[in-house]
C-alpha cells in the first residue's frame, strides 16, 4: 500500500457503480465498503465511475483504490490498467487474473491445467442455441464474461431449446447442467477460508443472490470432511492457478450420489460481493474477521505492478 501523507490516514478511493449490467450491485457493495472503511480509520472518497475516471483519480490523487465494482470494465482487467497506468495501488487481483477469471472459457482452461475438475462446455452464437440444442440436456446457457448469475438459463431434458433474448452477448458459453448442491469457498490472500452451502428454492440465479430472503447460507456446510478439505484445496488452487490476489471467491456444485467425482468448479469471482452479508465476508467473520477489519486487510494488501 503507497504510504499517506505524513501525519494523516490514507486517502482510500472506493470505486463503486461503473457500466455493467451489475452498476446496482457494485453501488450497494461500494456504499457498505465506504462505511467499514471510515470505520476502521480512513479518509474515504466514494467515486460513482464513469468515463471520466482517469480524470477523478488524478484529481483525487487516492493512496489507494479499492475497487468495489462488478462486471464488465470493473473486474475484467480494464480499470486494474487504468490504475497500473496511473500507479495507484489497488485491491484484490491484477490484470491478467482479472481478465482470465472474467472470462469463464478461460478460466476452465485454467482450471483444467491445474488438474481441476470441470464439465463439458462450449461456445455458440445465440442464433445457435436458439435453433437447436448445442448440448444434449440438461445444459446451461449464460454469458461467458458476466457475473452475478445475468443472463443464465437452465435447459431441462424434455424442453424445447431456448429463446435468447436480444440483451444476451452474440457468443454464449452451453455447459453441460451439474445437479446438486450449491457451494462457495472464499481465499483470502493465501488461505482458503471455510465452505457455504447456498440453499435455495431452485437455481442460484440473480434473485436468490440479492433479494431478500432468495437464499439462505450454511457455514461452515455440513459435509464429509473429504469434500470440505477438497473444497478447500480446490480453491485454493484455483486461486493460486489464476494469479489472483487479495479476496476471491470460487464456486462449485456437488452431486453428493457421486462423492468426491461429483465436486466441480464452476467459476473464480475476483471481486466477490462486498456487503457485510455477503458470502465472502461472511466466511471471513466466521473466521474472525470483522467487516471492517477484512476491508482494513484489503487496503493493507492492495498493490500495482503484479
Amino acid at each position: 500500500m503507497a504510504g499517506a501523507s505524513s501525519g494523516m490516514s490514507p486517502r482510500v478511493a472506493v470505486l463503486m457503480g461503473g457500466l455493467s449490467a451489475e452498476r446496482e450491485v457494485s453501488l450497494v457493495s461500494g456504499r457498505e465498503c465506504a462505511i467499514a472503511l471510515r470505520e476502521a480509520g480512513f479518509q474515504v472518497i466514494e467515486v460513482d465511475c464513469g468515463r471520466d475516471l482517469a480524470a477523478r483519480l488524478a484529481e483525487i490523487r487516492p493512496d489507494v483504490a479499492f475497487n468495489a465494482l462488478h462486471g464488465r470494465y470493473g473486474e475484467d482487467g480494464a480499470v486494474q490498467g487504468l490504475l497500473e497506468w496511473l500507479g495507484i495501488p489497488y485491491t484484490h487481483s491484477g490484470v491478467l487474473a482479472s481478465a482470465i477469471a472474467m472470462d469463464k472459457v478461460k478460466t476452465k482452461e485454467v482450471y483444467a491445467a491445474a488438474g481441476l475438475p470441470t464439465v463439458l462446455s462450449v461456445l455458440a452464437s445465440r442464433d445457435e442455441v436458439s435453433a437447436g440444442h448445442v448440448l444434449p440436456p440438461p445444459y446451461v446457457v449464460k454469458p461467458y464474461n458476466e457475473g452475478s448469475s445475468v443472463g443464465v438459463y437452465i435447459v431441462n431434458p424434455g424442453s424445447n431449446h431456448p429463446r435468447l433474448a436480444e440483451t444476451m452477448p452474440a457468443t454464449v458459453m452451453v455447459e453441460t447442467y451439474v445437479p446438486g448442491r450449491e457451494m462457495t469457498c472464499t481465499v483470502m490472500g493465501d488461505r482458503a477460508l471455510c465452505v457455504t452451502d447456498i440453499i435455495t428454492e431452485g437455481w442460484y440465479d440473480y434473485d436468490a443472490k440479492y433479494k431478500a430472503g432468495g437464499s439462505r447460507h450454511v457455514l461452515p456446510a455440513d459435509l464429509p470432511a473429504e469434500i470440505t478439505e477438497a473444497c478447500l484445496d480446490y480453491a485454493l488452487r484455483a486461486h493460486r492457478a489464476l494469479g489472483c490476489r487479495g479476496l476471491s471467491r470460487t464456486d462449485f456444485r456437488w452431486d453428493e450420489t457421486q462423492g468426491l467425482a461429483g465436486l466441480i468448479l464452476l467459476e473464480t469471482n475476483t471481486q466477490p460481493g462486498m456487503t457485510p452479508t455477503s458470502l465472502a465476508p461472511e466466511q471471513a467473520a466466521f473466521c474472525g474477521y470483522s467487516f471492517p477489519e477484512l476491508c482494513r486487510w484489503m487496503v493493507e494488501d492492495a498493490s500495482c505492478n503484479r
